[in-house]
Formats: C-alpha cells, structure tokens, sequence
C-alpha cells in the first residue's frame, strides 16, 4: 500500500463519514492501548475520541481498550511490547523512544520551541513524516503525534528569575543525558531519580525541585513540597502514538486508513484539552500558595545562549542530521516559508 504522511492523513480526516460503510471492509478489532499516565490525564481525551472515530467508521467493529497508569507497563517496557506484537498500541513520551531512535531524542534538546505554533507545525509536518519513516525500521507505526506538553522548573529554595539563580540547585530529572547537560549547563545539580521517588525527595529535602509540566505537577500533589514555579518552557514532551507493525499488517487496506485517520483526527482535542489542563493546573497550583515567575525576554535569551553548548555535544547521540533536519523545518517556520 502506499505509505501515508501525516499531512496526507489529515488531509483524509473525516473521509470516513463521507464513504458509505457497506462500501469498506472492517473486522471486529479491539485495540489493547497503553499509557503511563493516570486516567485523568489529557492523553485520555485523545483516546476517547480516537475509539469513538474508529467505532462511528467501522459502524462499532473497531474500538480501543486503554490500560493506564503503567497496568502494562512502563512507557519503555510497553513499547517494546508493541514491537513484539504483545500489546497493539502504546501512546510514549518521546524520552522513553529516544533509546529506539535517536531522532527521537532532538525534541529533548533545551528550549527547542519557543511557542505552540511551532510546535503544531513540526508535529504535522516533515520532521514528523521523517520519525514515521524512521519509526517503521524498529516495527513500529506511527500513527500521530499528541501532547504531553511544555517541561517548567520548581524549587523549594528561591524565585528563579535568570541563569544565576539555578547556581547549587538540586534538580532531578529523569535519566536522560540531554536533561543532565542541560542542568548542568544551568551550574545546578541534576539528579536522575525514579519518578516515583520524588516526592518523598522533595519532602525530605534530598533534592530542592524537579521538572515536569504543570498539570503533573498538580495533579501529583507536589505543591505540598515545593513553594516555587518557573515557567522555563526548557523542552516540550510529545507523545507518539504507536502501533504494533504485526498488528497492522494483520489488517486490511480500509481498517488501516481508518485507523490512522482517526489518531490524526484524534490530535486536535486531544491537543485542546492537553492545553485546557495547563491553565487549570496553573490557577490550581497558584491557589495552593505556589508562587510562579514568568521569566522576560532577556532572561530566556540568556538561558538558550548557556545552554547552546548542549546541541553540539549531543550531535553524535541523537544523530546530527536529525538535528539539522529538526532546525531546518524550525528556521522554515521562523522566517514564514
């Protein structure tokens, strides 16, 4: 069959509904669909709304069964159960891929987006159809790409209004050598922990702050361990979704259109509500006492310029020319081309 871009997908959203049923050939299929998010979390929204699609096109033979919070495993374990056809879907951070393909691993690169707008159009767009490409060298297909969101810093220590103010600061941060440059760029202390230790480190001080998007951090409760919200926007966590290449292959021509019409079509309210969340987590946390800072202009120019050494050295890791691929499209976009 010949292969579909995302642009070519979204183009063919809502084809479904305009094509009589009786005209498509559709199996009974439930979609076992994992993710390592509570059920509250926005990546919820993108799944209801993908199985709705899919039963409303398939007339209700087709559906997705979503296990969250890790039932099947963590983001990493889980996609590797989807490579091996144990699991049919999973819905990952990019961190957790980056292991898989490098390529993954550019969005981790600090402070690579400056607003949602290019974040809309690099998940759309070409850099997106190059990780499809590249995704189905590790049998992996993937399908869209949704949102986790903007990654902010807190602290129990201080207000962080520029560079200096990171100075002596522990950090922890997931086990990511792009995350540990970065920090360590900022002259903090960065310290790779479990995210289930975390809060128990923030409580007994064994670390001043972490780094996550609002609503976990809301949602987490960690407002009762740290007093301090910086909103450095550092990296931008998106969530692929990804399907078993065996399970795909298994399916017929009109079950795979379907099926990839519907996570593209499942992105708009799945973004929606994933940015609907950072306000309310915002008014929420605020409303716990923590104290958030808005850093200016000159100050965010600062923090891109000191940690612009960790582009270079991350070359041979996540590939230079993914890196110059992703800057491409982002100078593109820049400039209005």
């Amino acid at each position: 069959m010949k292969k579909m871009t995302f642009l070519a997908a979204t183009a063919l959203t809502g084809l479904t509904t305009l094509v009589p049923a009786m005209a498509q050939e559709f199996g009974n299929h439930t979609f076992r669909v994992s993710n390592g998010a509570a059920q509250d979390h926005p990546v919820a929204t993108g799944v209801d709304a993908m199985s709705s699609c899919l039963q409303e096109g398939s007339g209700g033979a087709m559906k997705l069964r979503a296990f969250y919070s890790g039932q099947l495993g963590d983001d990493a374990q889980a996609t590797q159960s989807v490579r091996s056809g144990s699991i049919d879907m999973v819905v990952a951070g990019a961190d957790a891929l980056a292991g898989i393909e490098p390529a993954m691993g550019v969005f981790s690169l600090p402070f690579l987006f400056s607003d949602f707008d290019e974040v809309d159009q690099v998940m759309t767009g070409p850099y997106a159809n190059d990780l499809a490409e590249k995704m189905a060298g590790h049998q992996l297909v993937m399908l869209s790409i949704w949102e986790n969101g903007f990654r902010h810093a807190t602290n129990s220590v201080r207000p962080i209004q520029s560079v200096a103010d990171f100075e002596g600061l522990s950090i922890r941060v997931i086990q990511n050598p792009i995350y540990l440059a970065t920090f360590r760029a900022l002259d903090a202390n960065p310290v790779p922990m479990s995210f289930g230790e975390v809060f128990t480190a923030l409580e007994t001080g064994a670390v001043d702050g972490m780094e996550n998007p609002l609503p976990l951090i809301q949602s987490q409760r960690f407002y009762e361990v740290q007093d301090y919200v910086t909103l450095t926007q550092h990296a931008y966590s998106p969530l692929p979704v990804l399907m078993s290449e065996r399970k795909w292959n298994g399916l017929n021509e009109d079950e795979q259109n379907l099926v990839r019409e519907c996570a593209v079509a499942a992105r708009d309210p799945q973004v929606t509500r994933a940015r609907e969340a950072v306000d309310e987590a915002r008014a929420a946390l605020e409303s716990e006492g923590m104290e958030f800072t808005e850093l200016s202009e000159e100050a965010m120019a600062e923090l891109r310029e000191t940690v612009a050494p960790v582009y270079e050295i991350s070359r041979d890791a996540l590939g230079g020319d993914n890196i110059d691929r992703m800057m491409e499209q982002l100078d593109s976009i820049r400039s209005g081309n």
